[in-house]
């Protein structure tokens, strides 16, 4: 049987966490499943300096920006259980901060992967999305979302889409007119990663919470 990645982008990070764990109550390993979190708002910690039980170090270099070579993982963050108890902190290009844990962050950390291989927008083509589709998720995530993606058989579709689905995914199709309006084409990894100011302001422009 083929394997499918299912995808759904949320503005509320508490959302995309809590679906998560109903992915594994439902029964689905957490090694199927990724989280990536924009994290401009130090929600768990200032990205270059430590704090929320981060220590500071290299490996957080150039996260506060997302300038630094890409994707390699800071400190784990530890508590919680499953996959939340392994979020790590990245710098990825074009979208600064993040939290994330996963299959997919394999893809943006090992044997060299990052930028080069092309960065998110990257990983989620390599994982069967379409271009399409991994744009605009890529975009969400800079502009303060949450992207759950789940690897899975088509045997478990229904399954996984009813959870994925139960705490209102963004529409793609919405959010990517909405983007085009603004003059948005494509996600940039070279562009300037939003502060934590300009990911509250956007939050509130699609009537959404800070959570």
């Amino acid at each position: 049987m083929a394997i499918r990645t299912f995808t759904r982008l949320y503005d509320s990070h508490d959302d995309a966490v809590s679906v998560v764990q109903s992915l594994e109550a439902a029964g689905v390993p957490h090694a199927d499943i990724s989280l990536v979190s924009n994290n401009a708002e130090g929600r768990y910690g200032n990205p270059t300096t430590g704090g929320s039980g981060l220590t500071s170090g290299d490996p957080h270099q150039g996260a506060s920006t997302g300038t630094g070579t890409g994707a390699s993982v800071g400190t784990l963050l530890g508590g919680g259980a499953g996959l939340l108890a392994g979020l790590g902190m990245l710098a990825i290009p074009g979208v600064g901060p993040v939290v994330a844990a996963g299959w997919l962050i394999a893809t943006l950390t090992g044997a060299g992967v990052g930028a080069a291989a092309g960065g998110l927008v990257g990983s989620l083509t390599g994982a069967g999305v379409s271009e399409a589709d991994a744009q605009v998720h890529a975009e969400g995530v800079r502009r303060g979302g949450t992207l759950v993606t789940v690897r899975a058989d088509e045997m478990q579709a229904t399954r996984i889409e009813t959870v994925l689905d139960g705490r209102t995914p963004v529409n793609l199709a919405t959010r990517r007119s909405e983007y085009q309006t603004e003059g948005w084409e494509n996600f940039n990894p070279s562009a300037v990663p939003y502060t934590a100011d300009s990911v509250m302001t956007a939050r509130r422009q699609r009537g959404g919470t800070l959570s």
